[in-house]
């Protein structure tokens, strides 16, 4: 295990933006995005990390851009850090393996939600309404029950505080009808063709989301990509509809906090060893059932 990578500086090289878990610099005309290993929960980024994580998303990343690259053109430039640009090479080391460069795309302001499954705010909103972004579901539904077909919930890009969940419609009124019947076709297609793969590897992908962009006048996909930290992976072997599912991603972390009763109020509290060392395991189990490798 490498040391664990919270901070990312890149002294002369102009930060861009920094998210919960990504650090993202400015290349002029292209992106670095370097993925640390901060884990946040209930919205708030813990003051220890996940050795590894920040890597692992990154190549799990990697493996399913390749893997749609037929579906859907990626913002992927370059992730091997040997062929970075001169003004990189002081931070190869730090930079191997977590880090894109990735083509500057202008974001499409919508998370393109997909859920196989009902769970979370989805199977919320189905027990009062019976439906997730005015979309009707049978009756009879239960906790973690596979839907009939994949369906696109959609939500607000909130840049802070929570995305909302909000209709086609509105999806239409916000980008446009063309914009918008594409990214849902390319967000139930891909999502069909990854959960498909992955069931067979043991996984259940019980939904994710996308993000997209425009790179000149066609529709790319950018960010991160099925990962433990964008998506609710479950273990086939385990599952059973009417109830939550174990999980491959923050659920140790979450259990946790839970237990000690933390107000989800900042600071954060420092992680113990066991949850730490529980919630790598996860993530890299996670790593190797999807791509097949076991090293990084």
């Amino acid at each position: 295990m490498s040391e664990v990578l919270l901070d990312i500086d890149l002294p002369g090289i102009k930060p861009f933006k920094t998210g919960k878990v990504r650090n993202v610099f400015d290349l002029g005309d292209s992106l670095l995005l370097v993925a640390s290993d901060r884990i946040s929960a209930f919205d708030s980024v813990m003051p220890n990390g996940i050795p590894d994580k920040g890597a692992i998303l990154t190549q799990i990343s990697l493996f399913w851009f390749d893997f749609t690259k037929k579906i859907i053109k990626n913002h992927v430039i370059e992730s091997d850090a040997d062929k970075f640009p001169a003004q990189l090479k002081p931070f190869k080391e730090k930079l191997a393996k977590r880090s894109i460069i990735g083509k500057k795309a202008k974001v499409i302001p919508v998370e393109c939600v997909v859920r196989g499954y009902l769970s979370g705010s989805g199977w919320k909103e189905y027990q009062k309404s019976q439906s997730i972004c005015g979309i009707k579901l049978p009756a009879g539904l239960k906790e973690s029950s596979k839907l009939p077909e994949p369906i696109f919930t959609p939500t607000t890009k909130a840049e802070q505080g929570h995305d909302l969940n909000i209709t086609f419609d509105e999806v239409v009124d916000q980008v446009g009808k063309e914009t918008a019947a594409t990214i849902k076709d390319k967000t139930i297609k891909i999502y069909q063709a990854c959960a498909d793969y992955a069931d067979k590897q043991g996984i259940i992908i019980a939904d994710t989301k996308f993000e997209f962009g425009f790179f000149g006048n066609e529709i790319i996909i950018i960010d991160e990509m099925l990962t433990p930290d964008s998506s609710r992976f479950w273990p086939k072997d385990q599952y059973k509809p009417g109830q939550g599912q174990p999980s491959y991603d923050k659920q140790f972390v979450r259990d946790y906090l839970e237990s000690i009763k933390w107000n989800k109020e900042p600071p954060a509290p420092e992680l113990p060893e066991e949850v730490v060392k529980k919630t790598r395991e996860k993530y890299m189990e996670a790593f190797t059932k999807l791509t097949g490798r076991n090293k990084l």
